[in-house]
């Protein structure tokens, strides 16, 4: 029997470290779980987390000596981690070992829209570069730049924005010791007072709808918004209309409400750019994910001191 479950789409490397380290049993996803008997359930002491799907108390219930919940990621708001403390499970996340990453993929995006990179592409791969010369685009340096959310990676994020000769603005929930960026109270404020908008915090139902309606209409008809965090703290909806309707230049997109099956809306748009949630995805640093996950299993079970607890 194994005392560690491995749930989600592991890579080949993952999957035999998993394995070969911990004794892992892989499984799919989370509703495989009960297809397993009661005595393997109750020998499961660690569970490796690696997906989207919510794993609340009852998910949690069927494995009653659990004791830790390994994510797989900075962000683990698939995870109630309410119900974990209530039932004495910890979690852990993969802080930091993504931070750059994510913030070269987010100044990456504000470029690429700034500057139409992916329209350039499309266009000169279409042969009309003999025709005439691309439209031109919108210069992204020295542009006043708002970061919504200054923690880790929002922090990383405004440090490179800074050497494009960026005015950079924050919202952070307190006033943070910065060289002489401009801190805002509340989003709205951020939106009015910049040209483009990154958004950097954390997921989760606190920061759920938080770049609403009014902080796109803020940030105006000249402004492209970036969001690296969870599609559920942008307003969708209200997104997609700014856009189609020209009451926003562009946006540069990694996450998405209900991804992988993004809005159709989005695929008609030319004023926008879209990936696939690939802002920790290369190979150097999603190893630096799994073997931090590892570790913190790896310390539970040797009775050791968690190395990065959310709980």
């Amino acid at each position: 029997m194994a005392r560690v479950l491995a749930i989600g789409a592991y890579s080949d490397e993952d999957r035999a470290a998993l394995q070969g380290d911990l004794g892992a049993r892989m499984l799919a996803g989370l509703d495989a779980i009960s297809a397993l008997s009661v005595p393997e359930r109750a020998e499961v002491e660690a569970m490796a987390y690696k997906g989207h799907a919510a794993l609340d108390g009852a998910v949690m219930d069927l494995l009653p000596n659990l004791r830790l919940i390994a994510n797989f990621g900075v962000g683990y708001d698939a995870i109630n981690v309410g119900d974990a403390t209530a039932r004495g499970i910890r979690v852990t996340n993969t802080p930091d070992v993504l931070n750059d990453d994510v913030a070269d993929l987010a100044v990456a995006l504000l470029l690429a829209e700034s500057r139409r990179m992916v329209a350039a592409d499309i266009w000169t791969r279409a042969g009309n570069w003999p025709q005439g010369e691309f439209p031109l685009a919108r210069k992204m340096s020295g542009r006043r730049i708002g970061v919504l959310g200054l923690g880790r990676i929002g922090r990383e994020i405004a440090d490179r924005l800074a050497a494009f000769k960026a005015e950079i603005h924050y919202f952070a929930r307190s006033e943070k010791p910065t060289p002489g960026w401009q801190w805002h109270a509340d989003p709205v404020a951020l939106a009015a007072a910049v040209d483009d908008l990154v958004i950097a915090v954390v997921g989760g139902p606190e920061t759920a709808g938080l770049v609403s309606a009014e902080v796109i209409a803020a940030l105006g008809p000249d402004g492209i918004l970036v969001n690296i965090s969870r599609g559920s703290v942008v307003d969708e909806a209200a997104l997609l209309d700014a856009l189609e309707q020209g009451r926003l230049r562009g946006a540069g997109l990694d996450v998405f409400v209900n991804e992988p099956r993004i809005d159709p809306r989005f695929l008609a748009l030319s004023n926008v750019t879209l990936l696939p949630h690939v802002g920790s995805a290369t190979h150097e640093t999603r190893a630096a994910m799994g073997a931090l996950q590892r570790q913190n299993i790896l310390a539970l079970l040797g009775d050791e001191p968690l190395v990065t607890p959310v709980n």
